[in-house]
């Protein structure tokens, strides 16, 4: 993976991280034990997803980038649909609190979505490819007097 590619991972999955932490720690005091795990399942469900697609979409960017936008948003919003069949499917568990489980789907989502808008707003992206012979001067086309 290139370096600016785990640059941009990084930047979104730790803010995402911290603020699934956030939401163990209230979830801890708000619904106990049970909550603690379901905030950091449904976290570490975000974080994985959001990081797949993010290694989906940059690989799309480099071999295809005609289909960059069409994918990103196919695959934002097939995101969006599995986390939303995640809760539904973790709704009757007892395995942690499914209330905590879902908090932390929104809290963590919202964080990345967030975190990424910036480190794309802060990148430097170039627009034209610069030229490999810069040292070259222009010729003078017109007339010298």
């Amino acid at each position: 993976m290139p370096s600016n590619d785990v640059r941009t991972l990084l930047h979104t999955a730790v803010p995402t991280a911290a603020a699934g932490l956030v939401t163990v720690a209230v979830s801890g005091v708000l619904a106990g034990g049970k909550g603690a795990i379901g905030a950091a399942v449904g976290t570490l469900v975000v974080i994985l997803f959001m990081g797949i697609g993010l290694g989906v979409l940059q690989r799309t960017a480099k071999s295809m980038p005609h289909l960059f936008q069409t994918m990103g948003l196919a695959l934002y919003t097939a995101e969006l649909l599995l986390l939303f069949v995640f809760v539904a499917a973790f709704k009757n568990t007892t395995l942690f609190n499914p209330r905590a489980f879902a908090a932390a789907i929104i809290v963590a989502t919202l964080t990345w979505v967030a975190a990424q808008i910036r480190v794309h707003m802060k990148t430097k992206i170039l627009y034209v490819e610069p030229d490999s012979s810069a040292e070259k001067k222009p010729e003078n086309t017109g007339s010298s007097t």
